[in-house]
């Protein structure tokens, strides 16, 4: 059974940073697996902000994010690491992990939701002005 769990969502005020953290099991770590987060604040959709994938290390980031957050693969097998710097008002959302194991090449698909079949239960980071 594939478990995706997240870690390290808390409340911080603006300008701060937060660092989540992601680990995926249930499946074996492969160099073709990709991991993407998403965040998802009441009354929206659910947005996908980041994604690496293990094989060539490529990432993709949506705008709103690029530049203040990074994602990185962990030391531990399925792992990666969402860091989150200058966090302003409107990243307050619940953040969620994805996993899409066996998948090669990355791309903007990083950020679509339907794209990913396992996923946790979220984090919540909320930012206070």
């Amino acid at each position: 059974q594939v478990r995706v769990m997240e870690i390290g969502g808390d409340s911080v005020q603006h300008g701060g940073s937060l660092r989540l953290s992601c680990t995926a099991s249930g499946y074996p770590s492969s160099r073709d697996d990709c991991m993407g987060w998403f965040r998802q604040a009441p009354g929206t959709e659910r947005e996908g902000i980041a994604g690496f994938c293990t094989r060539f290390g490529d990432t993709w980031y949506a705008d709103a994010v690029k530049g203040r957050f990074t994602i990185s693969q962990g030391d531990a097998e399925n792992t990666v690491y969402l860091e989150m710097n200058n966090l302003k008002a409107e990243d307050t959302a619940m953040y969620y992990c994805a996993a899409a194991p066996g998948q090669k090449y990355g791309g903007s698909w990083l950020l679509r939701a339907d794209r990913f079949k396992y996923w946790g239960q979220g984090t919540q980071v909320t930012v206070s002005s």
